[in-house]
């Protein structure tokens, strides 16, 4: 059997048998080439005696994952998905109602209570978000309530809805934040305002929301913090230069400057 020796920085290199294979090389009298294969060949065996050994614990955890799994599916198609479209068609009249609502000149609060009641045995806003709690259509049903009640100047009730509306979209998140700024605003709460429109403006930081950063700068002059007031209305000038905040921001910035003096 040859056997690897180091002669200065060179190894010898195994030789080929009569047969075509390598010699069974021996670094020193450590393991050889066989002894690999045999330490391979008893894990090998260890792993069949074990899976021999478990392999109920095996099947019931494999089949345990694709109970779950099915199960999943299920949902999916048979109760998520059709309540997803229930949630829609429903919402879809208190919807209608509520965009009329929006841009309506006259009786703007009939139309929304309309879109928060409902009518003619539709559902609105309010029982679509409180039925379809946890889709698509009844999240986006306690935003629009919100917002109904901000318009209607029920401030309670829209800082509730919007509490609990949830959404990643780059409009609507900020806005719901920033409506409950509004509310606390109006009803003279300033602190939880300012917090508010500082989590909107961080939200989704570009240029649409930096009017939340100014909103929050503004309500931070009003609570005599003037070095933070100053340090948003910079940051309103430095990182959103094209947004309509900044038109006029240097006049924000020196007012904050001279009110710390």
């Amino acid at each position: 059997m040859a056997t690897y020796k180091k002669r200065g920085n060179k190894i010898r290199k195994p030789k080929l048998t009569d047969e075509g294979y390598l010699e069974d090389v021996k670094f020193d009298g450590e393991s050889t080439t066989q002894e690999v294969f045999d330490t391979l060949d008893e894990t090998a065996s260890r792993s069949e005696q074990w899976l021999e050994k478990n392999q109920k614990l095996v099947y019931s955890i494999l089949g345990g994952f694709l109970l779950v799994l099915l199960a999943y599916l299920a949902y999916d198609k048979f109760v998520s998905t059709p309540k997803e479209i229930k949630a829609a068609n429903h919402l879809a009249y208190s919807k209608s109602i509520f965009n009329k609502a929006e841009t309506a000149t006259v009786d703007a609060d009939s139309l929304y209570n309309v879109a928060l009641n409902g009518a003619d045995n539709k559902y609105g806003l309010l029982e679509v978000a409180k039925k379809y709690s946890g889709t698509d259509a009844g999240n986006l049903a306690k935003y629009m309530a919100g917002i109904a009640y901000i318009n209607k100047k029920d401030y309670k009730n829209a800082i509730k809805l919007l509490g609990e509306f949830s959404s990643d979209d780059e409009l609507l998140g900020p806005i719901a934040k920033g409506k409950i700024g509004d509310a606390f605003a109006d009803i003279n709460q300033l602190d939880e305002a300012y917090n508010y429109y500082k989590q909107a403006a961080s939200l989704k930081e570009n240029d649409f929301t930096s009017l939340y950063l100014f909103k929050a700068a503004n309500t931070a002059m009003d609570l005599g913090k003037f070095d933070e007031a100053q340090k948003m209305f910079q940051k309103i000038k430095d990182d959103y230069p094209n947004s309509e905040e900044a038109k006029s921001i240097q006049m924000f910035i020196d007012r904050a400057k001279y009110a710390t003096k």
